[in-house]
């Protein structure tokens, strides 16, 4: 699953590595639409222009497809605003409208008409209208300045030029200038936002998340990942919130769904909205996220969800309202950890280095590249070495005050900062406090904060700190301080953290001396850290844009901009692929080996109309031989926010919905590997034999256009 996670639960601030090859090659590359008509598409396939896949005038395939606010990506499929996107995209909007006896996160929903389709709780839908290169605009007059000369003119033009823009745009729309690539690129966005979301028909668990987290990366999988929406707007087209009032959106473009299948090797091609990639950092950077970063990412990851289990195991209300939080936060542990394997694996940080060396002969080759060039690589070493040198503690550190994880520790870290600083508790802060008890979790807590502590206490020597070191000298202590702010009634409502600002400091100590003397410690070690961070951002920024400038004009390309959760076009072929000696994948499962892996429990339970369909081979129009498509793998170039993304083949018709990456290709968003990345995707026809055959919702297809097959679905 390789949903975007935007969340304010994670609040994990993220520091990336890349390694080689540092420009594209074979099928990398996650290209702008703009740069769509450069690529050489024909040879390898494709049969339509273009300008039929981007064409910000009269539209295209690019338009159809659209970013869900909550972290995925989704398509039209009907004149009548009708979207696919992923179950595992559309599952809070199932959980926030369960409660205890109407778990539609675990059985799933089916309107039988348009006029009692489910509102979609918080979602909302972004509909690409234009993206342009500005980047020449923005970096005009630039070209003699450096450091913070060079980002405050870059700053005014990108402020002139959103100004020019915005001044004539439709009701409705944004426009947005992003640098891309630490500035190495500027594009501009024009979006269309739409703000009433429904739910159509989403399969039960058992199906649209078949295998859970152990086939979650994995490859053989079986998963009807797809969920069917609808966005709706005012009568008038404008933009609304949520009203009964409310009609159908009318798409300008919306796919054409192709009921003819794939083959192996044949081509196909992505649209959709991956989220952050780094793939142009250097060598320190990779060591850290492989060392530091992401083993400590996934271990904590771990507590957090072993608390949230704890709970919901104790209370089933619970467990419903908590379930897409931990399905979420599964996502990603598994990710970091496979994101280490990879780099470790890869040889990483030895392949960087190697390039460096590579570009360091080159910059001293030549007197122009020798003064451009020569101290950059020594520079990044001087900056990443003051950097790094802390980086565990510094990591344990921010991650300490977590409003999603630690909330009461996050709570009264604020309060002692404030107070001490002479501050006072505002309205924005009481909100806050407020809204995070109401959720708030003490065993989950408690689960994470027994890890943080520990890995403090496990620092090594140059690392540590004084006030840790005190604390976890006396085991009590660091026990005591646990009871305290998950057991203790201290801190466990939002009143009595309100009252801790109306508090003086000496009180606070008084009142709670070894929670707060480590508090006090904490918010020092935190400014110095920051101070470190913001030294380190200052030079690194300018240094890593220098770096991709040099790599550029060293290989003569120009490189594929970095992904930054806007649309996106990336091709590639329908293939296998071998994880390890003696093992081969091939590309296609079907129905047949969903019952295969019938356990007869979650998240191997398969429900029992699903194997009568099979035994009876009653397929209707979407069987091949003895058995329905489920799931297929391409080497398109994929990440975290391409979850429902459609995949279409040459003809511009889709053929399925991106929803999953392999575990072998993980550490995508730092470097992409041809032998081992493969995108996974649900076939089309398992997403239309679900809905129509087991759903009984044939109803929603016949709103569709397909190419191939029977014109009309089943009914309902």
């Amino acid at each position: 699953m390789i949903k975007a996670f935007a969340s304010v639960t994670l609040l994990i601030a993220l520091v990336f590595g890349n390694f080689a090859p540092v420009f594209a090659s074979f099928d990398e590359g996650m290209f702008t639409p703009d740069k769509i008509v450069n690529l050489p598409l024909t040879a390898r396939g494709m049969k339509i222009k273009p300008s039929d896949i981007y064409n910000p005038k009269t539209g295209g395939i690019s338009e159809a497809i659209i970013r869900l606010d909550t972290g995925c990506t989704g398509e039209f499929v009907s004149p009548n605003g009708l979207i696919l996107t992923n179950h595992h995209c559309g599952f809070d909007g199932l959980v926030a409208a369960s409660s205890v006896g109407k778990d539609l996160g675990r059985d799933g929903f089916k309107a039988d008409s348009i006029s009692n389709e489910l509102p979609a709780k918080g979602f909302s839908i972004s509909i690409p209208i234009r993206v342009d290169d500005v980047t020449a605009k923005v970096k005009a007059g630039t070209e003699n300045l450096t450091g913070a000369d060079r980002e405050n003119a870059i700053k005014a033009n990108v402020e002139k030029l959103q100004t020019a823009e915005r001044a004539n745009l439709p009701a409705g729309h944004t426009v947005n200038v992003q640098a891309v690539s630490n500035g190495y690129f500027y594009y501009l966005y024009e979006n269309k936002k739409v703000n009433d979301i429904r739910i159509v028909y989403a399969p039960p668990k058992s199906i649209g998340f078949f295998g859970g987290d152990p086939d979650n990366f994995e490859w053989t999988r079986h998963t009807g990942d797809f969920t069917f929406l609808r966005a709706y707007v005012a009568p008038d087209g404008s933009a609304a919130e949520y009203s009964p009032k409310n009609v159908p959106f009318k798409p300008r473009k919306f796919l054409t769904i192709s009921l003819n299948g794939l083959k192996e090797n044949d081509f196909v091609f992505v649209m959709g909205n991956p989220g952050g990639t780094t793939r142009y950092r250097e060598s320190q950077s990779i060591n850290y996220n492989e060392k530091v970063n992401f083993p400590f990412l996934y271990q904590y990851l771990t507590a957090w969800i072993s608390g949230l289990e704890k709970v919901g195991a104790a209370d089933e209300a619970k467990r419903i309202a908590l379930q897409s939080d931990v399905a979420n936060l599964a996502n990603s542990q598994k990710l970091y950890q496979g994101g280490a394997v990879a780099l470790r694996r890869g040889g990483a940080v030895a392949l960087r280095q190697q390039d460096e060396a590579k570009f360091r002969t080159w910059a001293n080759a030549n007197a122009a590249r020798k003064a451009k060039y020569g101290t950059l690589l020594d520079e990044i070493a001087k900056t990443s070495e003051e950097f790094y040198k802390t980086g565990m503690r510094d990591r344990l550190l921010r991650t300490l005050p977590n409003v999603g994880s630690t909330p009461a520790y996050k709570q009264f870290f604020d309060a002692v900062r404030t107070v001490k600083t002479g501050g006072s508790l505002d309205d924005r802060k009481r909100a806050e406090i407020n809204q995070v008890y109401s959720t708030r979790e003490p065993m989950v807590e408690r689960e994470v904060l027994r890890f943080l502590m520990k890995s403090i206490s496990e620092l090594p020597a140059n690392e540590r700190f004084a006030a840790a070191d005190s604390m976890m000298k006396d085991k009590s202590a660091a026990a005591d301080l646990l009871s305290l702010l998950t057991e203790k009634p201290d801190f466990d409502s939002a009143d009595k953290i309100v009252g801790i600002y109306s508090m003086s400091l000496k009180d606070i100590e008084a009142k709670w001396p070894k929670l707060t003397a480590f508090t006090l410690a904490h918010i020092d070690e935190l400014t110095a850290s920051a101070g470190r961070g913001n030294r380190f951002n200052a030079a690194i920024n300018d240094l890593r844009f220098r770096y991709m400038t040099g790599m550029a004009e060293m290989k003569g390309i120009t490189p594929y901009p970095d992904a930054n959760f806007t649309q996106r076009f990336t091709y590639g072929n329908v293939r296998g692929y071998k994880p390890r000696e003696a093992v081969t994948y091939t590309p296609f499962t079907t129905l047949k080996g969903v019952i295969e892996k019938d356990s007869g429990v979650e998240p191997f339970e398969v429900p029992q109309k699903l194997k009568d369909l099979q035994t009876a081979r009653d397929f209707g129009r979407y069987g091949v031989g003895d058995s329905v498509p489920v799931n297929f793998l391409s080497t398109n170039d994929i990440i975290g926010g391409n979850s429902g993304s459609p995949i279409l083949n040459g003809n511009g018709e889709q053929v399925g919905i991106v929803f999953d990456g392999n575990y072998e290709g993980l550490g995508n968003d730092l470097f992409f590997s041809n032998e081992y990345g493969r995108t996974i995707s649900v076939d089309i026809r398992y997403v239309l034999f679900v809905t129509e055959k087991f759903g009984g919702a044939g109803w929603i297809l016949n709103e569709m256009k397909f190419a191939g097959g029977k014109a009309k679905a089943a009914g309902k």
